[in-house]
C-alpha cells in the first residue's frame, strides 16, 4: 500500500524546519512521520506511524493521512493554504 497516490497532494513541514515537505504519495507520508518520530519523540506521532505502517486498504490508508493532517494542523506544520486561496480571490 505504500505506493498508493493521493487525490489531493499537500505540503508538510517539519518542526524547527523553514522549508515545507510535498507529500504526493502514501510512500512519502509514511516517510515523512518516520523522519517526524525521530526527531519529536511525541507519542502521538509514534502511534500514527504505528497506524500508517499496518494499514492495509484504501480506507485505511485514507484515515491515516487525514489524521496526519489533523495532527500537523494542531501542532501549526501544515501551511496555511488559506491565506494563499484569499489571494487569489483579491486578485481578481
Amino acid at each position: 500500500m505504500g505506493d498508493l497516490r493521493l487525490a489531493g497532494a499537500f505540503d508538510a513541514k517539519l518542526p524547527n524546519r523553514v522549508r515545507p515537505v510535498r507529500i504526493d504519495s502514501f510512500f512519502d507520508a509514511q516517510v515523512f512521520v518516520r523522519r517526524w518520530a525521530i526527531r519529536d519523540k511525541d507519542p502521538a506521532v509514534r502511534a500514527l506511524l504505528r497506524r500508517m505502517e499496518r494499514a492495509n486498504s484504501s480506507e485505511a490508508v485514507t484515515n491515516a493521512i487525514e489524521e496526519l493532517k489533523r495532527e500537523l494542523a494542531a501542532r501549526g506544520l501544515l501551511p496555511d493554504t488559506t491565506s494563499l486561496i484569499c489571494r487569489a480571490v483579491d486578485r481578481k
